[in-house]
Parts: C-alpha cells; structure tokens; sequence
C-alpha cells in the first residue's frame, strides 16, 4: 500500500511539473513595427494586380535613365526593403521610440540604441489610423575598409505601395566614392 502511494504522489508530482502541451502558449509580440508582414502582403497584392513600374536610374555621371517595365516579381523587387526588419528576437530593446501626431498622421521612428550592432539605424513609419502612409529607413555598414549608407523610402496610396526609392553611398578603402539613387512609380 505505501509503494501504490508513493508511486501516486511522484506521478502526480510528475504530471505538475511537466509542461502541458495543449495550454496555449502566450504570444510574444514586437513593439516595433512588423515590416515583414507589411511587405510580404504588398508583395502578394501587387503580383496578383502586375502594375507596370516606371523605374529612374541616376547613373555615375549624373544622368538619369527611365525605363518602364510590365511585369515585376515584387517580393524580389521589394528585397531591399526587408533588410530594415528590426522584429527579430534577438533586437527586442535595441531600438528606442519615439512618436508624434502630426496633422492625424502618427510618425513612429525606431532609432538603433548607441552600442547595439545591428545595420538598420532608423526605421520611421508613417501611419493615418490602422493604414500605413510612408516607410522610410537608413541602414549603415562602417569597418575599417569599407562604408555604406542607404537609405529606403516608399510612399502608400490607397493601402497599396505608390513609390519608391533608394539612394546610397558606398566607399572602399583605396576607391572612389560611389552615389546611387533609384526611384519607381506604380503607373497604372
């Protein structure tokens, strides 16, 4: 009888200590703004719509060039843009946040905190009540031979991505400085 007891008490203690796995789980969300998930879903809407895109060049000596193009694969088109993700698990309290209401429009700018080693400086995200208005980001990469800034900015009209654009400089050590800008417009 004390065997079946004790057996009784250490399974129960057991099942007490084990985890349950029907319990929900809670779901641990970001503060910061789910860029991912935003760009995933324009990807999807506009590869179902194919606009045609009206993409500007600006060329090393200074020229523009225009070029339209029918058929765009956006989620390659907007994979630039994925690198200012900050929801990654590992950033959680890297960024500090700043708001400010403006004329209806709420700006939210995530702001990389000083020592944390992560490309993306800023990310500000424009939002009129739940719909997302403007993205911009700059993202850096310094080291002794090499230095990078981009810097990212789309607008949205009518919860679908109106334009774009990027502009940057890159510079190697022993090497010129090189600029670049490219912009798109959604034409139809």
């Amino acid at each position: 009888m004390h065997k079946v007891w004790l057996a009784g008490a250490v399974s129960l203690l057991l099942a007490a200590c084990s985890p349950d796995a029907g319990a929900p789980r809670p779901v641990v969300r970001s503060r910061y703004f789910n860029l991912k998930g935003f760009l995933d879903a324009q990807a999807a809407l506009l590869n179902q719509q194919r606009p045609t895109v009206e993409k500007r060049v600006q060329l090393r000596n200074g020229q523009l060039e225009t070029t339209r193009v029918p058929q765009v694969d956006w989620a390659k088109e907007l994979q630039i843009f994925y690198q200012a993700d900050i929801t990654k698990p590992a950033l959680r309290g890297a960024y500090t946040i700043d708001s400010v209401v403006t004329d209806g429009l709420l700006r939210r700018t995530y702001s990389r905190r000083q020592g944390i080693e992560n490309p993306v400086r800023t990310l500000t995200v424009v939002t009129e009540g739940p719909q997302v208005r403007e993205v911009q980001a700059v993202i850096t990469q310094d080291n002794p031979l090499f230095f990078s800034e981009k810097q990212f900015e789309m607008h949205i009209r009518q919860n679908k991505l109106a334009d774009y654009q990027v502009r940057g400089v890159q510079k190697l050590v022993l090497f010129d400085t090189l600029r670049y800008s490219a912009s798109s417009r959604l034409v139809q």
